[in-house]
């Protein structure tokens, strides 16, 4: 299935490094059966996998089109009993009641392969949810172009939100890493299928 994802440790793909390293000392070294929580929710699932993971922005965005819980619900389907969900999320709860117009724009490579990633966020009036726009520019013949962009909406969710979501899914030891214990950029929830 082209949604499964054997990954060795010290693996290529650097986007699953810390993510693959949590699976890797909870689970132990060697091949770990992955599959994007994303590609759970647009394909039948055909096989339990060891470990599910979601990207940086998913449960957010799911949680504002109000499909976290059964999208939750399958990713605990997907998993043998023991296997990990690992779940990075922003957490800007904290920030609501300031409501930042977008991080820092994030510049890659060098030189003429420079290319810079904009987020622009556009809150709601209470906080509760944020417009997101993602741009991205590269450098061109007559200066600065946009590469491509994306839009999604995204709803604001507590650590608390964040943890009884994973509860009501059936998964237990649910667990919210930091950065620092990581190497990821953003907390990373680390969820048990119980195999309920």
């Amino acid at each position: 299935m082209a949604s499964l994802r054997s990954r060795q440790a010290g693996g290529g793909d650097d986007s699953f490094d810390a993510l693959s390293a949590i699976a890797q000392a909870v689970l132990g070294t060697g091949s770990h059966q992955t599959a994007d929580l994303l590609d759970l929710l647009e394909l039948p699932i055909k096989e339990r996998v060891d470990v599910v993971r979601a990207g940086d922005d998913l449960l957010p965005r799911l949680a504002h089109q109000r499909v976290l819980r059964p999208a939750l619900s399958r990713a605990a389907r997907a998993l043998r009993p023991g296997g990990l969900l690992l779940a990075p999320v922003p957490e800007l709860d904290r920030l609501r009641g300031l409501r930042p117009a977008g991080p820092p724009p994030r510049v890659s490579g060098r030189g003429e392969d420079r290319t810079v990633t904009v987020q622009l966020w556009d809150w709601s009036a209470d906080g509760s949810s944020y417009g997101l726009d993602i741009v991205q520019l590269v450098r061109g013949p007559a200066g600065w172009q946009v590469a491509r962009s994306v839009s999604t909406s995204h709803r604001v969710l507590t650590e608390a939100e964040v943890c009884g979501a994973l509860t009501d899914a059936g998964f237990g030891g649910v667990q919210r890493l930091s950065p620092p214990e990581t190497g990821h950029p953003l907390p990373v929830y680390v969820a048990v299928a119980t195999g309920l």
